[in-house]
């Protein structure tokens, strides 16, 4: 059991983080309103916890303009999909 513990990740223990990347797994990228309508979250809920994920260099944003108006679009890392895959194969350990 320990042995399946120490493969969480803290970085994804929040409900707002773990939606963040599962969005990200799927898509290519996505935008930052696309992520606030998609968990229901606040602007500056859904940025501090993008900044998290970028300080763990699991994610990285990219910033465009549409219309003279700055669209942010935000990817997974190679390192954040490995690290949420080993998160999310320790979870179907644990519920085994």
């Amino acid at each position: 059991m320990k042995e399946v513990l120490k493969d969480l990740d803290k970085a994804f223990e929040n409900r707002t983080r773990l939606g963040i990347m599962s969005a990200l797994m799927v898509n290519e990228a996505v935008d930052f309103n696309s992520l606030k309508d998609l968990l229901g979250v606040t602007d500056g809920n859904l940025a501090s916890h993008l900044k998290s994920l970028e300080k763990s260099n699991y994610i990285i944003y990219k910033k465009d303009f549409l219309d003279r108006k700055t669209n942010t679009s935000y990817s997974a890392t190679p390192k954040g999909k490995k690290a949420f895959i080993k998160h999310l194969n320790a979870i179907e350990k644990l519920l085994k």
